[in-house]
């Protein structure tokens, strides 16, 4: 029995939208996440101010840089400071860092940070970015990895 070409491509076509409805929303959404070049460079100030602060041991400062959850679950910077020293240690006591080209991912905003540990270590902070009703780009998230970088 032969198909007849018409219906075929009558059927091609209500596939391709069918897939093209459901694949729109997505686009829209990542386009209204996906911050821009002056946002990037904002999000690189925030995780690197917040670093030094950090390695300076300036709880307030580093604290400061939170979004409004983290600040609520860690309720001060003293103690907010010392999760970091216990948990986060990789992030005070790299030797260097460089930042990695941000990406939206699953409309979460990450700025990754790479990070080289005494002794040639090489690790990947990953940051989650929240955007605040002010405009000010607030770290909500941080998870260090393996990299696949090495150190020269």
């Amino acid at each position: 029995m032969r198909r007849d070409p018409v219906r075929r491509a009558r059927h091609a076509f209500v596939a391709a939208l069918a897939v093209l409805a459901l694949a729109l929303p997505a686009v829209a959404r990542s386009q209204e996440t996906a911050p821009g070049e002056t946002d990037w460079r904002d999000i690189r100030s925030v995780v690197a101010d917040q670093r030094a602060a950090l390695v300076a041991g300036e709880a307030e400062r580093a604290f400061a840089h939170a979004s409004p959850g983290i600040r609520r679950q860690f309720g001060d910077p003293v103690r907010f400071l010392a999760m970091v020293r216990s948990s986060y240690a990789d992030l005070i006591d790299a030797t260097d860092t460089a930042f990695v080209d941000g990406a939206v991912i699953d409309g979460h905003v990450i700025q990754p940070l790479r990070l080289t540990l005494p002794g040639g270590t090489v690790r990947v902070a990953l940051y989650t970015m929240e955007k605040q009703p002010d405009g000010r780009w607030r770290i909500s998230g941080c998870a260090i990895a393996p990299s696949t970088f090495r150190s020269a």
